[in-house]
């Protein structure tokens, strides 16, 4: 076999694969890819092995403001804080709404249909304000406190991409709540995407925080999707949308503080 054939054979593949990132890049970020048209349904499942890679770039475009803000002799505390509002911008702040709304739902309702109706609404409640304001702060603070730019740029690719690596085994492991919507249109992941979504992340979190805390790191993570995994099915019966979006959220802070350790 030549090199020409074996590239013809591999071609097809690695085209698919590109496609999966643009993908991931496109439903997790508002970054412009020209060409590339928004995800929606299967196809999200099937680019959930790339969701790590959506949260590198995510980390990189923080760590970037961050460098920048600390370059021109800004304190920690606001160079953080332009960190953090970096990644929001850059995300459309998809999880933070997650998060509002599965707050809202599982501390506001009394039913499992009051809960998914509130998670639907548009409008924030007292326990939406609560979370969101609490992940702001959390993140804020543990940059400020890392403080040196090389170690917040290492804590924010790692925290990124670890907590988009965790959705997915979530969406293998959770089904559906609902008959329609966000989640029920994408479905489960293809296991070998969300083995290689896990292998992603924990090679970030060593490659950034070393194996010691990327160790740590994992447990955490493993420990925080098999609490929202129980939650969400006492409250709800499943998962959502807005559940992967918390999930994100509070794996995100908890990178942060393992970094921090």
């Amino acid at each position: 076999m030549t090199d020409r054939d074996a590239w013809g054979e591999w071609r097809p593949w690695l085209a698919e694969r590109a496609d999966e990132m643009k993908a991931a890049v496109l439903f997790l970020t508002r970054l412009p890819l020209p060409g590339a048209t928004r995800p929606a349904g299967s196809a999200i499942a099937q680019a959930a092995w790339a969701f790590p890679i959506a949260g590198v770039a995510v980390g990189i475009i923080g760590a970037a403001v961050y460098a920048l803000a600390h370059r021109l002799g800004l304190p920690a505390w606001p160079a953080a804080a332009l960190a953090v509002a970096a990644t929001l911008a850059t995300t459309g702040c998809l999880h933070e709404d997650g998060l509002a709304d599965t707050a809202d739902g599982f501390g506001g309702g009394a039913t499992r249909e009051q809960k998914l109706d509130i998670m639907r609404d548009a409008r924030i409640g007292s326990y939406g304000v609560c979370a969101l304001a609490l992940s702001l702060i959390l993140r804020t603070a543990a940059l400020a406190s890392l403080a040196d730019p090389a170690a917040v740029a290492a804590a924010l690719i790692a925290a990124h991409a670890a907590a988009r690596a965790a959705m997915p085994v979530l969406m293998l492991a959770v089904e559906p709540a609902r008959s329609d919507g966000l989640s029920f249109a994408a479905g489960r992941p293809p296991d070998a995407g969300v083995g290689a979504a896990a292998l992603l992340g924990i090679i970030v979190l060593a490659v950034s925080l070393g194996i010691g805390r990327a160790f740590l790191g994992a447990i955490a993570l493993a420990i925080v999707i098999a609490v929202i995994a129980r939650l969400s099915l006492k409250q709800i019966g499943g998962q959502t949308g807005d559940v992967l979006g918390a999930l994100e959220q509070v794996s995100e802070i908890v990178v942060l503080l393992v970094a921090l350790g």
